[in-house]
């Protein structure tokens, strides 16, 4: 896709009028409105694809295992003494939003990496957009200070399971132990539990929707997927992020798990782009 190369004023007034449809698109992801897209069924995994395994904290760092975390309903974000109602049981992940207009949603997995997640944070922070973050447990709580840095600047925190398995292939037990360490780090480290939760390799099965819906999040894909963890270069990112632009697309990219330089040069270059191009920059909210 093109860049326009709008002027900057133009620039601001576009950014101004995204800031005011966010609410249109929490209410398309809490109405379930997806387009259909290619996933696994019910109890089918996905094809893997992503990265290896996120590389993990020092030794040291404790591996938490709360077999009976958050069995009860959820309280974040509800009102004083009012439960939050859990989220229904999916059979397959959200892939994008519909009826928002021109929206797109950045995420980025494995991380927070002291490498690479400040450069990502600063250049988010620089064009004044919001991102989601899917984190691994084991690097989220080796690095608290960038969690609560995302969490600061209004970006979305997200599970993606503790050390970035095939879940497909562990029982239902381990797949809560993966994802319910996770967001007790999380919730001890921001004050709140993840809402969104990510399958490493994209592979989902029946058990991961179920766990994840009793842990309180809802799952979510991804529209256009960078491949960046295969280092493709700057430029291969950049272009496969514009050609895939569309409204309601979801990219996929990362900010740990390997080299990831080539995805923070490639968002300095593609998310200005994207601006011009019309854009919203934005996170779902529930």
């Amino acid at each position: 896709m093109k860049n326009d190369q709008l002027p900057i004023g133009r620039r601001s007034v576009l950014r101004l009028a995204a800031g005011l449809g966010v609410t249109v698109a929490a209410g398309a992801f809490a109405l379930d409105r997806f387009g259909p897209g290619d996933t696994a069924g019910e109890g089918t995994p996905a094809a893997p694809q992503g990265p290896p395994a996120a590389a993990g904290p020092p030794a040291s760092s404790p591996r938490l295992r709360p077999s009976a975390y958050r069995l009860q309903p959820m309280t974040a974000y509800a009102p004083a003494g009012r439960p939050r109602a859990l989220p229904p049981v999916r059979r397959r992940p959200f892939l994008s939003l519909t009826g928002v207009g021109r929206t797109m949603v950045l995420t980025f997995d494995d991380g927070p990496d002291p490498r690479y997640t400040p450069d990502i944070l600063a250049t988010l922070r620089q064009y004044d957009c919001r991102a989601m973050f899917f984190v691994c447990g084991e690097m989220a709580v080796a690095n608290p200070d960038l969690l609560r840095e995302m969490a600061d600047d209004g970006h979305v925190v997200g599970n993606h399971s503790w050390s970035h398995p095939l879940v497909p292939k562990l029982r239902p037990s381990r797949i809560r132990d993966e994802l319910g360490s996770t967001s007790e780090v999380v919730e001890r480290t921001l004050g709140a539990a993840p809402l969104w939760y990510r399958a490493p390799y994209g592979a989902w099965n029946r058990h991961s929707f179920e766990i994840g819906a009793e842990l309180g999040m809802e799952p979510l894909a991804w529209s256009v997927d960078t491949l960046d963890w295969k280092e493709p270069g700057t430029g291969t990112i950049v272009r496969r992020v514009l050609d895939g632009a569309g409204p309601g697309v979801i990219v996929l990219s990362h900010d740990a798990g390997g080299n990831r330089s080539q995805s923070v040069a490639a968002l300095r270059r593609y998310l200005p782009a994207l601006l011009d191009q019309g854009y919203a920059v934005t996170v779902p909210r529930r």
